[in-house]
């Protein structure tokens, strides 16, 4: 029997990757737990498993009394020397226990504390393994659909996660069978497994993606300073070098816009603009309105974080950009409210604020 326990317990730990000495520690609370079932009273159990030598030994600790009136935890002299010799009036024995003396309700008590032992050490290790993801990307298999809801159902390895509606790329066409990434945002331990927030819009994919396809990002001579994202539809992402002689614009567009081109299809066609981050707010503020030219920056007298932004008359609907989307995406960018007025000074109507 004990053989084939620690065989089980070996199997565990390579098929499932539970420590076997997180299993043991589980196993001999069940063990403590099924002998006090079966013994009723029974103030101390001694559970001895020793993996390295295949040895399984239970035993009640029981204290050599004159009268022994407590049996269950008692014993007397006579029948202490039998176990120790050199056992004397208010030491202890340990008196062993066979395996079979459980009996069927302590082994059946036993087997259930196990296997829920087992469940938890799988969501344990589970959980362990995904906060190791946390901030990061993992391709995740689409399982199911939603059509109602909207949600969609994935497997990361071996476990399934869901994706909300909210989270989702907003146009993006997903089907059973498809493999897509997705960033993990948050990992946090639940009474079923792990709960593991992810995303399909969060900024932290975007920049997730760049660090996997820009060898200078990964090893940190380029550096993603902040992004700013409306998923699915633009995306600005400020770098900066830590190398004079690296062009931090140029390594993360690639080679004929190569690198750059990986994310955006990996977005579903989301346009992403790179630009230069600097110390200055008003050299990073020009630059965060690109594609459009700025003329001048004023900052808040007062101290707050807002500007002035003068921009050609003819640049003025580019640097505003669709519905407001390029100034609204700088804003987010810099941390700024930006004010963007044209060269002529007139609109033709109210000023846009962001």
């Amino acid at each position: 029997m004990n053989s084939e326990f620690f065989e089980a317990l070996e199997m565990l730990e390579k098929e499932k990757g539970i420590p076997a000495d997180y299993l043991l520690e589980k196993i001999e609370n069940a063990i403590v737990i099924a002998v006090k079932r079966d013994y009723p009273g029974v103030n101390d159990v001694v559970v001895n498993i020793d993996k390295e030598k295949g040895r399984f030994d239970v035993a009640i600790r029981k204290t050599v009394s004159e009268e022994a009136v407590d049996p269950v935890n008692e014993i007397v002299p006579e029948e202490a020397v039998k176990i120790d010799k050199t056992a004397q009036i208010g030491d202890t024995v340990d008196v062993q226990l066979q395996t079979k003396q459980f009996g069927r309700i302590a082994a059946q008590t036993a087997k259930h504390v196990i296997r829920q032992g087992i469940r938890e050490a799988e969501r344990g290790q589970m959980l362990r393994d995904f906060q190791n993801k946390e901030h990061d990307i993992v391709t995740a298999l689409v399982t199911r659909i939603d059509q109602v809801k909207g949600t969609v159902t994935l497997e990361i390895d071996g476990s399934e996660t869901i994706l909300p509606r909210s989270e989702q790329t907003p146009d993006e066409t997903l089907r059973e069978g498809d493999r897509i990434k997705v960033y993990v945002v948050e990992v946090a331990a639940g009474d079923k497994g792990p709960r593991i927030m992810i995303s399909r819009t969060h900024p932290g994919l975007v920049k997730r993606l760049f660090e996997m396809e820009v060898p200078e990002i990964y090893d940190g001579t380029v550096e993603i300073k902040a992004v700013s994202r409306e998923a699915g539809s633009r995306t600005k992402i400020a770098v900066s070098s830590r190398d004079e002689n690296v062009d931090a614009i140029g390594s993360c567009i690639g080679p004929r816009g190569s690198r750059v081109a990986k994310v955006v299809d990996e977005l579903g066609g989301e346009k992403i603009d790179v630009v230069k981050y600097s110390e200055t707010p008003e050299e990073f503020i020009a630059a965060a309105l690109s594609p459009a030219t700025v003329l001048s920056v004023t900052l808040a007298a007062d101290g707050s974080k807002s500007c002035r932004v003068t921009v050609p008359d003819g640049q003025l609907s580019l640097a505003i950009g669709n519905k407001g989307q390029n100034a609204r995406l700088a804003a987010k960018l810099v941390g700024w409210k930006i004010d963007i007025r044209p060269e002529s000074g007139f609109y033709g109507e109210d000023p846009d604020e962001v």
